[in-house]
C-alpha cells in the first residue's frame, strides 16, 4: 500500500481505539503497532505523530504514547474590534485605511493541497535542492572556530569577498553587506533610498514581493513597461520626469515573470537615464544561477559597470538552494552604504553566524560548481517539457518568450478569459497556478498566468499539470 494511505489507515484505527485509554494511560509500544498492525516502524511514527498534532496523543521521546488529557476550554475571544481604527490611524487629525498586502507573495510560498500540482511555486522542488552539500557544509560550519560567536554586523570577510568576486567590475568587498536573504535585502534598499509617500518606478509587470514591500512601506509604485528586450529607455526618461521619483527597481537578467533581459544597448541608456534624473537603481539579481544549459555567456550585473554609485545590487543564494537557505547580499558604493548598514543593523543585527559559515563552505566545495552545471541542464528539461506541453495542448494561451534562464514561463490568456476563473478551475482540477494580476501595479493589459517548472517533480509531472490545465481551460468560458 503507498505509504500515505497506510498512515491515513493506521491513524484511523488508533483513532478508533482511544476510548479503551483512559487519559494520561500509555498506549502499546511502536513495536508492539508493528508488530500487530504488519506496518513498517516509519508509519507507526507518522500516524502517532498525526494523531499528536490532532492533540489526541502525547509523544514523549524515549517513554512512548500517551493518551491526551481533555483541553481546557478556550476563554471566550476578546474584544479586538478597536485595533482597526489603530491600525488605520494616520495622524492625529485624518483616518485613512491602511493594509500589508502579502496575497501576491503567499501565492509561491503556500503548498497545495495533497495532490495538487504545484506550477505556482517560486523555489526549487527537493529533488533539484543540492541537499546533501548543504547538510555537509552546515555540520562542516558547526565545527569552525568562533562558528558560533557574534559575527561582523556587515557580514563575514571572507563571504563579501565571494560576493563581490560574483558580481565584479569595480565591486570590492568593502561594499558588501551581506543579508538574510532576497526580500529581506530589498526591503532595506527600498526604505534607505526613498521616503514614506515617495513614488518609485517599477517594471511593468514586475515581481509581487517587490511591490508589497514597496506599499508596506508607504511607497507609490509607478509601472514602467517592459518589452522583449527589458524595460524601455523612453518610457523610464518619461516616468522619471513625470514622477520625480529619485529610485527604479528592475530585474535585468531573466525578469521576473516576463523572463527578458535587458538589451546590450539599453543597459549603458538605463543607468544614463537614472544618472541623469539624480536616481538610484536597484539591482534585483535573483536568478543569475538559475541560468539554463543552452543560454550563452551572461551579461554582467549592472553594478559591474557602475563606477559612480548609480546602482544597489541585490544577489542572493536562495533560489538555487532552499527556501531557507536565506543567504543575499547587498552592494552599494558611496554614502548610501552606510545608510543601508544602519538599516540593517537596527532591523536584524546580523545574520546568523552558522549560516554564514555553511555558505562559505556550500560555495568552496567542489559539490557546487557540480550542482550548478547538473541544475542548469535540468531546468532546461524541464523548460522545453512545459513549453512543448503548452503549445501542443494549449495553443491557444501565447507563449511570447521562452527564457534561457529562470523557473517559469510567462502566458497570455486569450481575450475574455478570467484569470480568478481559470485559476479556480485549474484549482478544482488538481493544478495551482499563479495569476498575472498581482505581477501589475497599475490596470493589466490583458490577462496572464505565471507557471512553474522547478517547483515539481520532473517532466511527468509538468505533462500531468498541463494536462489538468486543459481541462480547466475547457470549463472556463472565453
Amino acid at each position: 500500500m503507498h505509504e500515505r494511505s497506510s498512515v491515513d489507515e493506521l491513524a484511523d484505527r488508533l483513532r478508533n481505539e482511544l476510548d479503551r485509554y483512559s487519559p494520561g494511560e500509555k498506549l502499546p509500544s511502536s513495536r508492539a503497532l508493528v508488530e500487530r498492525f504488519r506496518v513498517s516502524p516509519v508509519t507507526v511514527s507518522r500516524a502517532l505523530a498525526q494523531l499528536a498534532a490532532e492533540g489526541l496523543v502525547v509523544t514523549r521521546p524515549g517513554a512512548g504514547a500517551f493518551r491526551a488529557r481533555p483541553r481546557v476550554p478556550a476563554a471566550p475571544a476578546g474584544d479586538t474590534s478597536w485595533q482597526e481604527v489603530a491600525l488605520s490611524a494616520d495622524g492625529a487629525a485624518d483616518l485613512v485605511p491602511r493594509s500589508v498586502d502579502a496575497s501576491g507573495v503567499l501565492v509561491s510560498l503556500a503548498a497545495p493541497p495533497p495532490g495538487v500540482i504545484e506550477f505556482s511555486g517560486g523555489y526549487l522542488h527537493p529533488c533539484l535542492q543540492p541537499e546533501r552539500a548543504m547538510a555537509a557544509a552546515l555540520s562542516r560550519a558547526g565545527r569552525r572556530p568562533g562558528a558560533w560567536g557574534r559575527p561582523p554586523v556587515e557580514g563575514l570577510p571572507e563571504l563579501r569577498e565571494w560576493f563581490a568576486r560574483s558580481v565584479g567590475g569595480p565591486v570590492t568587498a568593502a561594499g558588501v553587506l551581506v543579508t538574510s536573504g532576497g526580500q529581506s535585502a530589498l526591503t532595506t534598499a527600498l526604505r534607505a533610498l526613498a521616503p514614506p509617500g515617495a513614488p518609485v518606478l517599477v517594471e511593468s509587470p514586475t515581481y509581487p514581493g517587490m511591490l508589497a514591500i514597496a506599499r508596506a512601506a508607504g511607497l507609490r509604485p509607478v509601472p514602467v513597461p517592459v518589452d522583449a528586450d527589458g524595460v524601455r529607455p523612453a518610457l523610464l526618461a518619461d516616468a522619471f520626469r513625470a514622477s520625480g521619483a529619485r529610485v527604479f527597481v528592475c530585474q535585468p537578467l531573466f525578469q521576473n515573470p516576463t523572463g527578458a533581459v535587458l538589451a546590450p544597448d539599453r543597459r549603458g541608456e538605463v543607468l544614463g537615464i537614472a544618472r541623469a534624473a539624480g536616481a538610484f537603481v536597484i539591482e534585483d539579481d535573483f536568478v543569475r544561477r538559475l541560468v539554463h544549459e543552452d543560454a550563452g555567456p551572461l551579461p554582467r550585473p549592472l553594478a559591474a559597470e557602475d563606477p559612480d554609485g548609480v546602482v544597489v545590487h541585490v544577489c542572493s543564494l536562495t533560489k538555487a538552494t532552499s527556501p531557507s537557505f536565506r543567504v543575499s547580499a547587498l552592494v552599494a558604493h558611496g554614502p548610501v552604504l552606510e545608510r543601508l548598514r544602519a538599516i540593517q543593523v537596527v532591523d536584524t543585527f546580523f545574520v546568523p553566524r552558522p549560516l554564514q559559515e555553511a555558505a562559505l563552505e556550500l560555495v568552496g566545495s567542489p559539490a557546487w560548481p557540480r550542482h550548478l552545471r547538473a541544475l542548469s541542464a535540468e531546468l532546461r528539461v524541464r523548460r522545453d517539457a512545459m513549453a512543448a506541453a503548452l503549445r501542443l495542448h494549449l495553443p491557444e494561451l501565447a507563449l511570447p518568450h521562452v527564457p534561457s534562464g529562470g523557473y517559469h514561463l510567462w502566458l497570455r490568456l486569450p481575450d475574455g478569459t478570467a484569470e480568478s476563473a481559470l485559476t479556480a478551475a485549474a484549482l478544482r482540477a488538481g493544478v495551482a497556478l499563479t495569476p498575472g494580476r498581482p505581477y501589475f501595479s497599475a490596470e493589466p493589459p490583458a490577462g496572464h498566468l505565471r507557471l512553474s517548472f522547478a517547483a515539481v517533480a520532473g517532466a511527468g509531472e509538468i505533462a500531468e499539470g498541463v494536462r489538468r490545465l486543459r481541462s480547466a481551460c475547457d470549463e472556463v468560458p472565453g
